[in-house]
């Protein structure tokens, strides 16, 4: 960067309010727009809407079921779901009745589930599926605390909303009004890549001061003419935030939890916004890519894919020349136009967070009319510590702070964290909070630099980084993202540390794999175990290696890789439930693998 600073702070656009809590943002909304619709239901083959008033309406009746069944103030309560309609409406009941959620992933194990229930002392669980109970009940005798479970698909939320009927209207308001801003709103357990999951404490200010701050930071994103498709888990602080975010701007959100059919329901609900992970994007292209190498049109794809980068630097530079405009507009109609129609032809925003997109694709998708805003931050930021402004985006970062939010580079190049976002603590685990906090500012963990406007940029995992034998710092995911950017790989884990140089382990994309081998004219039935060892599959991968490598010196290069005959998947327990790579465990799991890289290799390589 031409320059940076070390601290970089943004007011609050919107008041602190401590004594109200997130059920406000409900309330202001019904007040805003009674009859705007919040949220849209998929009803044969359509979408049927539900109003800010019907939501408030079915929010309070199934809050005096809770209260009817014994939920009292303060007590936390367990939910396993996946992303749908009812999650947020289960939350908001919860708030009302004055007590809080604790998100546990659908596909998570008995054992986290027992983990997660005794640890948070959880009095209820809900579920979604039988399944889910099947996995409850084989921990059951070693959740002391949980005395009623009810399940979605069974009806158990109309039988709640039936059993409390004889509830008054004042008694779920003297609930709802007694929590703070300072009260716990909910518990979420972090992945833990290490150890056991910690509880993180999000209180009602977090969700309300960063949601009403957010809205203003990105108003044309977040507004009552807005919609969005919700598909990321919703058990995960980056829905849930924009879950609550929605409300609070009046944007009307759809749910799609099954990932198989997400194209098919953004074309019939259209949204405006997208939230997603740089692998939904990469996916969207590279299976548009392999679809065009089926039909015989790849070259025109990937020229057209140029084009559009080229388009976007020199747009965002300032001056289009003539002649790129008018093969801009030509690879647009005969390409591009079909993707932007894919994505429900309304589309002009993405928000992006969890890890880097990288400048290519940012340049991709902004030539196709989607201006995808990268954001940062963490479980224990209430999701965003920043993101992207539509007035000024910079590719490459991950924006300036929001407002109420402040960041500084520690001396050893580490991001830090203060504001209306951070956390109050970790759930009882003192010590755990006193180890991330220094001077009152959170230690987030990663490397980054701000520069002079406030912008930042991420450049790695203080935990992660390599230092090989010869004394190189490496950031792994700078080598790591461009080479899963190819369709047939699916995860790259780049090792080396105090090694005489980098490897990588490397897993194939078992959806894409079928295709890209069709398109090469190979056998699609081939399996993973046999297509790691294919001479045409490893030359590919070794062309994607070669394609990271030269962005780094030959110091920080991937000599080495081998490809493994398996997927890492959250099962195996190699990936988080937002598909993040558990590093520690795969670099244990595959140390005979890593250690064969360097059979041979002594001392220290340049």
């Amino acid at each position: 960067m031409v320059s940076s600073v070390v601290q970089f702070d943004t007011p609050a656009l919107v008041p602190a309010e401590p004594s109200a809590n997130t059920t406000q943002v409900l309330l202001d909304r019904v007040r805003e727009t009674p009859n705007g619709a919040l949220f849209s239901l998929p009803v044969d083959g359509g979408w049927k809407d539900v109003t800010s008033t019907e939501f408030l309406e079915q929010v309070i009746a199934l809050a005096k079921g809770f209260i009817s069944q014994g939920i009292k103030p303060g007590d936390r309560v367990g939910l396993m779901c996946k992303t749908r309609y009812e999650w947020t409406l289960i939350d908001f009941a919860m708030w009302f009745a004055g007590a809080a959620l604790v998100p546990i992933y659908e596909t998570s194990a008995s054992s986290q589930i027992q983990w997660i229930l005794e640890d948070s002392e959880a009095v209820a669980l809900i579920v979604e599926t039988p399944e889910h109970l099947k996995r409850f009940e084989e921990i059951r005798s070693d959740a002391p605390y949980v005395q009623s479970v009810w399940q979605i698909d069974a009806g158990d939320l109309d039988a709640l909303v039936i059993s409390g009927t004889k509830i008054s209207d004042e008694e779920v308001e003297e609930r709802r009004s007694s929590l703070h801003g300072s009260d716990l709103a909910t518990l979420i357990y972090t992945s833990g890549s290490t150890g056991k999951p910690k509880g993180c404490v999000l209180t009602h200010s977090n969700f309300l001061e960063l949601s009403r701050n957010a809205r203003a930071a990105v108003p044309e994103v977040v507004n009552a003419q807005a919609s969005t498709l919700l598909f990321i888990t919703t058990a995960h602080i980056f829905a849930r935030f924009i879950s609550i975010l929605a409300i609070e701007g009046g944007v009307k959100v759809g749910h799609q939890g099954d990932t198989t059919q997400l194209l098919p329901a953004m074309q019939s609900f259209k949204p405006s916004f997208l939230l997603a992970v740089p692998r939904v994007f990469e996916k969207v292209y590279n299976s548009a890519e392999q679809k065009a190498e089926a039909g015989g049109k790849g070259n025109i794809f990937r020229a057209a894919a140029k084009t559009a980068i080229e388009y976007s630097k020199a747009e965002m530079a300032g001056h289009i020349p003539l002649g790129l405009k008018l093969k801009f507009a030509v690879m647009d109609k005969l390409v591009l136009s079909k993707l932007r129609t894919a994505l429900g032809g309304r589309c002009t925003y993405a928000i992006s967070g969890s890890a880097p997109l990288g400048d290519r694709l940012g340049h991709f998708y902004h030539a196709l009319g989607l201006v995808v805003l990268e954001g940062y931050g963490l479980t224990e930021t209430t999701a965003p510590i920043s993101i992207n402004l539509p007035s000024k985006f910079v590719i490459g970062t991950v924006g300036p702070a929001l407002p109420g939010c402040s960041v500084r580079i520690g001396e050893d190049g580490e991001i830090e964290a203060a504001g209306i976002n951070v956390f109050k603590e970790y759930w009882k685990n003192p010590q755990a909070t006193a180890d991330t906090f220094h001077d009152g500012w959170f230690k987030t963990g990663d490397i980054g630099e701000i520069d002079k406007d406030g912008y930042i940029t991420i450049t790695g995992r203080k935990k992660e980084i390599l230092v090989t034998a010869g004394g190189k710092n490496v950031a792994p995911a700078y080598l790591e993202d461009p080479i899963r950017a190819n369709p047939v790989i699916s995860q790259v884990v780049a090792v080396g540390d105090a090694k005489p140089f980098i490897s990588a382990l490397i897993t194939l994309d078992s959806e894409m794999l079928p295709m890209w081998l069709t398109n090469n004219k190979m056998d699609p039935s081939m399996s993973i175990a046999e297509a790691a060892k294919n001479p045409a599959i490893i030359a590919e991968v070794q062309a994607a290696v070669d394609r990271a490598n030269a962005r780094v010196s030959r110091a920080e290069s991937i000599r080495k890789f081998v490809i493994l005959p398996i997927q890492f998947t959250e099962e195996s327990g190699h990936l988080t439930p937002k598909m993040s790579i558990k590093r520690n465990v795969i670099v244990k799991d595959f140390a005979g693998e890593i250690e064969g890289m360097y059979a041979g290799a002594s001392g220290a390589v340049d």
